[in-house]
C-alpha cells in the first residue's frame, strides 16, 4: 500500500485495539479473572437471565423447522438467499440432529413426560445445558457480543499484522500461519468456543487450509483461564492454582507440537475451501522490507477494505445467527446425549477401565476412582471434577483437574462446536483427538504431581 494516510493507520489501530481489549485483555471480575466480552455476557445474563432458555428453545426449534423446509420444500426465501442457504440448507445428518435438539430442548424447557422423561430434562443432564446458567444460556450471551464484535479482530488487519510477525514461530513449531497465533491468544484468554468461530470464520474465508483449520480448532481452542479457575476450585485444590495452570501449559505446549505431526490430523488434506493447494511459500517476506513492514502494508490494505459502519454491524449480526443456529443445536443434541450416558449408565466407567493399569505405572493413587474421569471429560469439561472432588489424594485431583482442561474436547462445549462449524473433523476424529490428548499429556502432569505432592 502506497503512502499510507494517518487516517488508514488508525483504521487499522483503533478497531484493533478495541478487538484486543474486548477479546484478550483479562480483567478482575469479583474474585475471577476474565475478559470484557465475558463481562457484558455475564451483564446480559443478569438482565434478562430467566428468558434465555426459553428464547434458545425457540432458535433451535426454527432451525429444525427451517432446515427441515430447506431440504423438503425449498422455499425461495431460504433459496434466493446465500446467507439463509448457508444456514439452513444443511445435509440430512445434521437436520436430523437440529430436530433431535428441538426435540430435546422442548422436553427440557417445558419438562414434558414427567417422571418418564426426566433422564433427558433433569438438572445434571439437559437441564444443565438449558437451565437458567447452563451451557446454551452462556452461549445464548457469549455468541452475542462475540459474533457482533469479531469483525475487530478479523477485517481490520490485526490478522495480517500478527501472521508476518508469529509465522517464524508457528510454522516450525506448529506447522500454522503465523495469524493462528491471534486464535490461540483469544481461546486462553477468552473462551475455547471463541477460538473454534475464529478458526471456523478464517477457514470458510479461505486463509486456512483444511489441515490448519483442523489442528487449530482442535489443538489451540484451549480452555479459558476462568474456566481453569472454576475447574480446580470444584475439585478443592484452588491454592494450587498457578503450578496447576503451568501444569496445562507445559503439557499443551507439547501436545501443540506432536498433534499436528500424527493421524488424525498429519492426514487432512492442504487444500483450502476453494480446493487450491496449500502454498508454504505464502508468508515470505518481500526483498528489503522486514517483518514488521510488510505486516503493517497487509494490515492497512486489510483495514481500508472495511470503512462502513452498517457493513461492520451487517456482517457481526451475521455472525451472531450463524452461532446461534449453526452450534446450539449441536451442543444440545450432543451434549444431553452424552451427560444421559454418563450419569445414567457405566459407559464410562467401561471405557475408562484401559486407564487403571497406565494410572497404576503412573503411581497415581486410587486409580480404579480416578480412571472414569480420564474419559468421561468426552461428555463435559466439568464431568471429571465434580466426580474427582470424592476422591481423597490431593495428588490425583491435580492430575484430574489438570488432564480434564488439557483434554480439549468437550462435545457439551467445543467438541459440539466444532462438528456445528465447518472446521473439517468429524466424530470419529473427535473421539481420536480427545484420546490422543490424553495419552499425550497424562505422563507429564503426572511427573509435576509427583513434584509437587
Amino acid at each position: 500500500m502506497k503512502n499510507p494516510t494517518a487516517a488508514d493507520y488508525l483504521r487499522f489501530i483503533i478497531p484493533s485495539l478495541i478487538g484486543i481489549f474486548l477479546f484478550m485483555t483479562p480483567l478482575p471480575s469479583g474474585e475471577a479473572v476474565t475478559i470484557p466480552i465475558a463481562i457484558l455476557s455475564n451483564w446480559l445474563q443478569g438482565l434478562i437471565g430467566p428468558s434465555i432458555p426459553g428464547i434458545m428453545t425457540i432458535l433451535i426449534v426454527v432451525a429444525a423447522l427451517l432446515s427441515l423446509a430447506a431440504r423438503l420444500i425449498k422455499p425461495s426465501f431460504i433459496t434466493n438467499s446465500e446467507f439463509l442457504t448457508n444456514l439452513f440448507a444443511v445435509g440430512w445428518f445434521w437436520v436430523i440432529v437440529r430436530v433431535i435438539a428441538a426435540v430435546f430442548a422442548i422436553i427440557t424447557f417445558y419438562q414434558l413426560g414427567g417422571s418418564s422423561t426426566e433422564l433427558i430434562w433433569s438438572e445434571y443432564t439437559g437441564g444443565l445445558l438449558l437451565g437458567e446458567e447452563g451451557l446454551i444460556t452462556l452461549l445464548f450471551t457469549i455468541f452475542f457480543f462475540a459474533g457482533l464484535f469479531l469483525p475487530l479482530l478479523l477485517n481490520f488487519g490485526l490478522l495480517e499484522w500478527f501472521g508476518a510477525l508469529m509465522a517464524k514461530i508457528m510454522r516450525p513449531l506448529f506447522r500454522l500461519p503465523g495469524r493462528s497465533s491471534i486464535d490461540a491468544l483469544a481461546s486462553w484468554l477468552g473462551d475455547g468456543t471463541i477460538g473454534v468461530m475464529l478458526t471456523n470464520k478464517q477457514y470458510e474465508e479461505g486463509y486456512y487450509s483444511k489441515r490448519e483449520a483442523a489442528v487449530i480448532g482442535t489443538t489451540f481452542s484451549v480452555v479459558s483461564i476462568t474456566f481453569s479457575i472454576v475447574v480446580i476450585e470444584t475439585i478443592g485444590l484452588a491454592q494450587y492454582f498457578v503450578p496447576f495452570y503451568a501444569t496445562v501449559a507445559l503439557a499443551g505446549f507439547v501436545a501443540a507440537i506432536i498433534m499436528p505431526r500424527i493421524p488424525p490430523l498429519s492426514l487432512k488434506k492442504k487444500t483450502y475451501v476453494t480446493e487450491v493447494e496449500e502454498d508454504d511459500e505464502l508468508e515470505d517476506i518481500p526483498e528489503g522490507k522486514t517483518r514488521i513492514q510488510h505486516g503493517t502494508e497487509m494490515a492497512l490494505a486489510a483495514a481500508k477494505k472495511n470503512n462502513s459502519v452498517g457493513g461492520f454491524f451487517k456482517s457481526g449480526f451475521k455472525n451472531v445467527l450463524d452461532m446461534w443456529i449453526g452450534v446450539a443445536p449441536v451442543v444440545m443434541a450432543f451434549g444431553t446425549i452424552a451427560l444421559i450416558l454418563a450419569e445414567n449408565t457405566n459407559f464410562f466407567v467401561i471405557l475408562g477401565t484401559p486407564f487403571v493399569p497406565i494410572l497404576e505405572l503412573l503411581q497415581i493413587p486410587e486409580a480404579a476412582d480416578a480412571a472414569q474421569t480420564m474419559v468421561v471429560g468426552f461428555a463435559d469439561m466439568f464431568l471429571p471434577a465434580i466426580i474427582g472432588e470424592s476422591i481423597n489424594s490431593e495428588l490425583t485431583r491435580f492430575v484430574i483437574a489438570a488432564v480434564s482442561v488439557t483434554q480439549l474436547i468437550y462435545m457439551s462445549e467445543v467438541g459440539g462446536v466444532l462438528l456445528g462449524s465447518k472446521v473439517p473433523v468429524n466424530f470419529l476424529d473427535l473421539v481420536l483427538i480427545f484420546l490422543l490428548r490424553t495419552i499425550i499429556t497424562l505422563p507429564i502432569i503426572a511427573g509435576v504431581a509427583h513434584l509437587l505432592f
